[in-house]
């Protein structure tokens, strides 16, 4: 079977009413597609002219016309702004068919609300109002996602997309505040443990952190190389180190002291802490290297090092006032067990290691944690194009 690319257009009302979490959830667990891109957009009117035009050459159908008037009136910029839309990229065996399934079709027809049952995303999130006094005129649409019918019009919009999207920066800045200064940025890494197969947790973890009011303005998948894990994690790696190293050698002193029955000198017992506790604690960093990256850094290469990992997570750069402690308070502290019900920890958190999320613990470390990550970079182009070869 051939494998294929195709993608879901997340819409600004969408976005912008915080159901993005919603939407992936379904798209996650119901398909076996592989979820290999993301992106945060704001079209600019060129694009969106291009895009409109792409389903009326597709087809004169009244679906597509009905997508193609709204892509023009809603997906642009207005009063000169633009606005944030979601690109999600998928790859697997007839992804088109598989997507549209979960997302729906539209049914241009007058359909009673009573027959609407939930199932897909637009039954959920979508609206299509028509005139009380006419049937056949539409007074309010909104699709909430946007999604191809076949791979041979994936192909065209990837290309545009790709075309577009070439270039641009993977952070939205497209509102101004009243007062800046009080605006901070957070990071968030949606963990590996949550894409280990296909299931609605990264989409019910973003919903929690929708309760904040903060704006997503980034957001793509990542596979941590072990240099950047590494440096990513280098302060918890000297914590470790002051705080296991003594517990490890304590035990370590327990255990020799009980085995051959002696009682072993405070020098001694230092030189277990400088060896044997270090270690320990290492290993612990290293556990944690593992699991963010799928590799462990014992006698890698300097190429290997620098390799992307083998484990994937999902990056998300949210922004608003006191966006780091808003994040912090729903994430919930580094020990699920010690985390207050209802915090994304407590709820899918296994335990201190395998905790769901990371964010931001300050506006410092956001700045320090971005340029590892390097949040402004997205590779969803090179994908597309590797696709469309």
């Amino acid at each position: 079977m051939s494998i294929g690319l195709s993608y879901v257009l997340v819409t600004p009302y969408t976005v912008a009413k915080s159901r993005t979490g919603g939407v992936l959830a379904r798209l996650l667990s119901r398909t076996d597609l592989e979820f290999v891109g993301a992106q945060i957009l704001a079209p600019d009117n060129e694009f969106v002219s291009k895009y409109a035009l792409s389903f009326l050459e597709k087809a004169p159908q009244n679906q597509l016309m009905l997508l193609a008037d709204y892509v023009k009136t809603y997906l642009g910029p207005s009063f000169g702004r633009p606005h944030r839309s979601l690109f999600l990229l998928f790859k697997g065996e007839n992804p088109c068919k598989q997507l549209l399934d979960v997302c729906g079709h539209l049914y241009t027809q007058h359909i009673e609300v009573t027959a609407a049952t939930g199932e897909t995303i637009r039954d959920t999130y979508s609206d299509l109002i028509f005139s009380a006094n006419n049937p056949n005129e539409v007074r309010y649409f909104e699709p909430a996602v946007l999604t191809p019918r076949h791979q041979d019009e994936a192909n065209i919009d990837l290309r545009l997309f790709a075309n577009y999207l070439d270039g641009k920066e993977n952070l939205v800045q497209n509102l101004k505040y009243p007062d800046p200064k009080k605006i901070q940025r957070t990071l968030v890494i949606i963990k590996p443990d949550n894409w280990k197969h296909n299931s609605s947790r990264p989409g019910a973890i973003i919903d929690m952190f929708s309760r904040t009011g903060l704006r997503i303005i980034g957001m793509k998948i990542h596979r941590f190389s072990l240099a950047e894990a590494m440096e990513f994690y280098r302060p918890v790696e000297d914590f470790l180190k002051k705080k296991l190293a003594k517990d490890f050698s304590n035990k370590a002193k327990e255990i020799l002291e009980k085995n051959f029955n002696l009682t072993l000198s405070q020098k001694a017992s230092d030189s277990l802490t400088s060896t044997i506790g270090i270690e320990c604690a290492r290993d612990q960093f290293y556990q944690v290297i593992e699991f963010m990256s799928g590799k462990r850094p014992n006698g890698q290469s300097r190429e290997e090092l620098n390799k992307p990992g083998d484990v994937k997570c999902m990056i998300l750069v949210y922004e608003g006032e006191n966006a780091v402690k808003k994040i912090r308070d729903v994430l919930g502290p580094t020990d699920p067990l010690q985390a207050p019900e209802g915090t994304v920890r407590r709820e899918f958190g296994s335990n201190v290691m395998i905790n769901t999320a990371h964010a931001s613990d300050s506006p410092k470390s956001y700045e320090r944690e971005q340029k590892i990550v390097k949040v402004n970079n997205n590779s969803i182009v090179q994908i597309i194009r590797e696709h469309l070869g």
